[in-house]
């Protein structure tokens, strides 16, 4: 767990903020506590964090945890054993990891172990995402060139693909390099 370095904890509830807070700081570098949702909010947007803890009291702070499951934030929802069933079942759809209380250590443990395995998941997809996403610029720019070079140059589709190949590997530059000054010499 100590890759994971930010936690939020939301709670109004003193007691509940003294054990999380101790058994958090054991495993964690920055634990950071807010006594209501808009002071959690407001402390995310000072500085996004990897797992949102919010204790929903008697039920009444599912809503923030819903709210706060639109951030790539692990959220974990404290909730009263007699609304486990109801809250859980709303609250899952959101991915949202739902824990019981009165909290004992083991299970606690345990979820924080099962949110810090999210969070590593989320991260590894969000880097994914965006290599994808650079990939997919890079087809939409060399494509673009290749079609200004057909339209220009009379070039055949495979001509013009080979030409930025070879330009690229001439000039020890990107595809998208080449792509973009073909683009802004033909487009």
């Amino acid at each position: 767990m100590t890759d994971i370095h930010s936690i939020l904890l939301i709670s109004k509830d003193s007691k509940i903020e003294s054990f999380v807070v101790s058994l958090l700081n054991q495993n964690f570098d920055n634990v950071a506590v807010a006594k209501n949702a808009n002071e959690g909010k407001r402390k995310l947007m000072e500085c996004p964090v990897d797992i949102i803890i919010v204790d929903s009291g008697e039920g009444e702070e599912t809503d923030t945890a819903i709210d706060l499951s639109d951030s790539s934030s692990t959220v974990i929802l404290l909730v009263p054993s007699s609304n486990y069933d109801q809250i859980s079942y709303r609250v899952e759809t959101y991915g949202i990891i739902t824990v019981t209380k009165p909290l004992e250590v083991y299970n606690f443990y345990m979820m924080m172990k099962v949110a810090c395995a999210v969070q590593y998941k989320i991260k590894s997809l969000y880097a994914t995402n965006i290599r994808l996403k650079e990939k997919m610029e890079e087809i939409r720019l060399v494509n673009r060139a290749k079609m200004l070079l057909i339209k220009n140059l009379s070039m055949s589709e495979q001509d013009a693909h080979r030409y930025i190949e070879k330009e690229s590997m001439d000039r020890c530059e990107k595809r998208t390099t080449i792509a973009e000054n073909i683009i802004k010499t033909y487009g």
